[in-house]
C-alpha cells in the first residue's frame, strides 16, 4: 500500500508534466505555464515537509531496562 509520501512524490511530476501541458495545450505561454505547474509542485512539497511533518523512527527496547533499584 502505498503511503502518503509515495503519493507526494507520484503528485509533483504529475503537476510539472500534467498542469504544465495541460496549460501549454489551452494556450497558455510557456514561460507562464511552467512556473504556474512548479508552483503547484512546491505547495505540495511544502504541505508534505510542513503540514504533515515526516516524522524519524522510533527507538524499540530490545529488552528489560537496567535501571538501577536505589
Amino acid at each position: 500500500m502505498a503511503s502518503y509520501y509515495d503519493l507526494i512524490l507520484g503528485l509533483i511530476p504529475l503537476a510539472l508534466f500534467g498542469i504544465g501541458g495541460t496549460l501549454t495545450v489551452l494556450g497558455v505561454d510557456l514561460a507562464l505555464a511552467v512556473p504556474a505547474a512548479a508552483a503547484v509542485a512546491i505547495v505540495l512539497i511544502g504541505h508534505a515537509l510542513f503540514v504533515n511533518q515526516p516524522e524519524g523512527p522510533t527507538a524499540q527496547p530490545t529488552g528489560p531496562s537496567k535501571r538501577s533499584t536505589e
